[in-house]
């Protein structure tokens, strides 16, 4: 791989634009379609949801759109009857009433691939969900991964690491300023594969603007805008952090109560995602607190105004920037490997000991990985990594530093140092 490859020139791409790019749900989507009748997609607003629903879809319905909705909203279950299945019924939380007529239909006959729906991600209590359970298979769909971007075909991180597949590792990998400027990229597929410069800045602007002005609810002369806004960004200051929640909420002068609900809006339109605290009956005195993270880096730049030259003389910024962006990469890997890993993270009340992801298998182990914006991490930079092996004894089955060097070397005993760039190469 070159380094035009991550930096993904105008040059390279020009003439595959038009071109689908192929996601890491795909094979997943099509699997799920083979042997269930409904599945419902979410994700935030723009990334390629309603896209890639439509290539597995015999029929669509836009919900969203008023004369398409209307039939629905008078009659679903006669509307759901008329249309040819698999049916695609998109922004279905613009008529909720559908998912009871879904539930009815799905009750009378589970017949495997009948419908997807797709829309935000809604709050697991939002008693219009409840149609769904048991009925409806969920998955969350992220924003472009760079592997997805390059159009490489699918490979699991985390089963590859457990499986001791090899890792490619590019002739010419990138260097620090080509990982923070493919982050800020971002993966949305607009901004990301077909925008670019200040046209790419104003679409990321433009997103969060409009995301607040339309997915606030009672919005009254743009108060309630005005003060997300500012929330969102003092959360994306603290991306990839473990802030203390009065810290966060007071820096914008909020209470409790607004800053949580503030918190759960961002998460149902899926432009934040909070990592839990892991924790384990071998270790004691582990923080409670999430990890916070801004769900795509494009959006994080935006927020936060930071463009590369910035990035690259702050190193604050640099560290949250690789952070989340790394993290984004695997949230999104995670989401469909076999293994089905859950990520965590870990620190301990004193802050002594701190470990940036911890990917628990169940009864497979877990895995650490620790993300370091530097070209040549020593053992020191592992001291975290190997406590927590000692401390696990067996069940840790390898450790690894995500690094921002062109080397694949040990550390220690099952602890390894690989580039980002194996995340797609």
């Amino acid at each position: 791989m070159r380094r035009s490859d991550i930096a993904f020139s105008e040059a390279g791409y020009a003439g595959t634009v038009e071109k689908y790019l192929d996601r890491l749900v795909d094979p997943w989507l099509t699997e799920v379609m083979a042997s269930a009748p409904a599945v419902m997609i979410t994700g935030a607003r723009a990334s390629g949801k309603t896209t890639t629903a439509l290539r597995h879809a015999a029929s669509v319905v836009r919900l969203d759109n008023t004369p398409e909705a209307l039939p629905f909203e008078a009659d679903p279950d006669a509307a759901l009857r008329a249309r040819p299945e698999p049916l695609l019924l998109d922004e279905w939380q613009a008529c909720p009433s559908v998912l009871g007529a879904v539930k009815r239909a799905v009750d009378t006959e589970r017949r495997p691939g009948r419908f997807i729906l797709t829309g935000s991600v809604r709050s697991e209590a939002d008693p219009a969900l409840w149609p769904g359970t048991g009925r409806l298979i969920r998955m969350n769909m992220h924003p472009l991964t760079v592997r997805e971007q390059l159009s490489k075909p699918p490979r699991h991180f985390v089963s590859g690491l457990i499986s001791g597949e090899s890792l490619n590792l590019p002739s010419d990998p990138p260097d620090l300023r080509d990982y923070a400027e493919v982050a800020l990229r971002g993966g949305f597929p607009e901004p990301a594969v077909e925008l670019s410069g200040s046209i790419r800045d104003d679409w990321l602007r433009s997103y969060i603007e409009q995301m607040l002005a339309h997915d606030v609810p009672g919005n009254r002369n743009g108060e309630a805008q005005v003060k997300i806004a500012e929330f969102f960004q003092a959360y994306a200051l603290n991306s990839a952090g473990i802030v203390n929640d009065n810290t966060l909420y007071q820096a914008v002068g909020l209470d409790r109560r607004t800053a949580l609900s503030h918190i759960r809006l961002l998460a149902d339109i899926g432009v934040i995602a909070e990592i839990p605290a892991w924790s384990s009956n071998r270790l004691k005195r582990l923080a409670r607190s999430p990890k916070r993270y801004v769900a795509d880096t494009g959006l994080w730049g935006a927020a936060v105004r930071a463009d590369l030259d910035l990035v690259m003389s702050d190193g604050d910024l640099l560290g949250r920037l690789i952070d989340t962006f790394v993290a984004n990469q695997l949230r999104a890997e995670a989401a469909v490997d076999p293994l089905r890993p859950q990520l965590y993270h870990l620190r301990d009340r004193d802050g002594r000991h701190e470990v940036d992801l911890i990917v628990d298998l169940g009864a497979r182990g877990i895995i650490g990985i620790e993300i370091k914006a530097h070209s040549a991490p020593t053992l020191a930079h592992a001291r975290h990594l190997i406590w927590l092996r000692d401390q696990m004894g067996d069940q840790f089955k390898v450790g690894i530093m995500l690094h921002t060097g062109p080397g694949r070397f040990s550390l220690d005993e099952r602890i390894h140092a690989i580039p980002i760039c194996t995340l797609w190469s």
